[in-house]
């Protein structure tokens, strides 16, 4: 199973989309692109405040005016009810519905959006007289390299803010999460890494659970170093964007690898086993092919899931069909563990053992379903706030989630007392041929 996980990691790092662009666009306006989809798309940003700001720079200005060229801007709700309409508009009706028209003549051009009432998306267009013509006349004419910089309102009501209004507050988050775990691992660390170093029955989990701590705690670092850089330029620093994600799927990765092991076969270690050897598979084929498919099934889900979304900040996001069948993959896994659990807590009589499984029970279970819970509770914020509440919530959640394995694993008596349960007795659990009598 380590190298099925290491396998899975090297894929994800191999396999990874490129950065996506941030709130500093550069590019060139193409008259053979408006003429293709009628407005060439440049992107789209959720305004805020009174005094947001669009600023375009562009260097052939001649190319510009001989082309009439211009940008239109469309709030997201009436450009989507454009698109559904029946009505069959041309191309011209379309872009004269734009809610803002800005017409390049200059080198530099400034636009603000003022009097937004809640943040929404606008999208932004670029056409020119080229674009709704029937014809091939002068379509391909000289490109127009473009700089454009989307700004929001600060907190004194400057536009300076790169931060979409779904992005705001992101990268306080980070700050802070990255200061937590500082102050953390200054307090714990020299103790944890001894009680790694003494070995004894909880020796392999803590490192599987340590290592996918560290993942999460280099996620958070990369993230921060990513914002910290979008908040001055617009672009941050796409690399380190996706070395976050990274870094977060390869902790999901480590702490599935680390409840399956609980639950399906690497158990708590028997008392008359090897002691080092803490974290046993029973090596049926049954047992080893779902744990094997439901790794390769989740890193496949969540790569995809990365390959399909657009928007470099909302890797927690479930937006297509790979984040529905994550959060489905969730429940399910979630569903069994609880289901399993459930048994087992009725027909115990330890007080001790029962605790152990209640507390189990409730790591494992927020972690496996604070995606789906947080998923259907973002339905009641506004659209623009869902992917950030879902993010934020989700970290947490997952790090509460490390904390109660952390307490529970590193308490000595109640661990030893439980760690001499045969593996039949944990949930999910396949037997082999042979039933084994759990030694006290």
């Amino acid at each position: 199973m380590g190298g099925l996980r290491l396998l899975a990691v090297a894929l994800t790092c191999w396999w990874w989309p490129p950065g996506s662009q941030g709130k500093t666009l550069r590019g060139s306006f193409s008259s053979a692109a408006a003429r293709d989809a009628q407005g060439q798309s440049i992107g789209h940003f959720e305004f805020h405040g009174d005094h947001a700001l669009l600023c375009v720079r562009i260097n052939n200005i001649a190319v510009a005016v001989g082309k009439e060229a211009k940008l239109y801007l469309f709030q997201a709700q009436e450009w989507l009810k454009l698109q559904e309409s029946g009505h069959g508009y041309s191309c011209g009706e379309k872009l004269s519905k734009a809610q803002l028209t800005m017409t390049m003549n200059q080198t530099e051009h400034n636009l603000t959006v003022s009097q937004i009432p809640y943040p929404q998306t606008w999208h932004v267009f670029y056409a020119d007289k080229y674009t709704c013509r029937d014809d091939n006349e002068n379509s391909q004419v000289e490109d127009i390299p473009f700089e454009m910089m989307l700004l929001n309102p600060d907190a004194e009501g400057n536009p300076f803010d790169h931060f979409g209004a779904g992005e705001s507050g992101l990268h306080e988050f980070f700050f802070l999460l990255v200061l937590v775990y500082f102050v953390l691992a200054c307090i714990y660390a020299q103790s944890l890494w001894q009680a790694i170093k003494k070995g004894g029955p909880m020796h392999v989990i803590l490192k599987v659970l340590t290592t996918a701590l560290l993942l999460q705690a280099s996620s958070a670092l990369a993230n921060y170093i990513h914002f910290s850089s979008y908040s001055k330029d617009g672009i941050g620093i796409p690399f380190m964007g996706s070395l976050a994600e990274f870094f977060d799927i390869a902790s999901q990765i480590q702490m599935l690898y680390l409840l399956l092991s609980l639950c399906m076969g690497w158990t708590i270690v028997r008392m008359k086993k090897s002691q080092s050897r803490p974290l046993q598979w029973d090596s049926t084929p049954a047992s080893t092919g779902i744990a094997v498919f439901i790794v390769i099934t989740q890193s496949i889900l969540l790569l995809w899931e990365q390959f399909e979304d657009t928007n470099p900040h909302s890797y927690h996001s479930h937006h297509n069909l790979a984040g529905i069948l994550l959060i489905i993959l969730r429940i399910c896994l979630a569903l069994s563990l609880g289901c399993g659990l459930y048994q087992i807590i009725t027909v115990e009589r330890s007080t001790l053992k029962r605790e152990f499984y209640i507390t189990f029970a409730k790591g494992c279970i927020l972690w496996f379903l604070c995606h789906p819970g947080l998923a259907c509770i973002s339905v009641i914020f506004s659209d623009y706030q869902r992917d950030k509440v879902i993010t934020i919530g989700v970290i947490l959640c997952q790090s509460v989630s490390m904390v109660i394995l952390y307490r529970l694993f590193l308490s000595h008596s109640l661990y030893w007392e439980v760690s001499s349960l045969s593996s039949v007795t944990l949930p999910l659990t396949i037997s082999s041929g042979h039933k084994s009598r759990p030694h006290f």
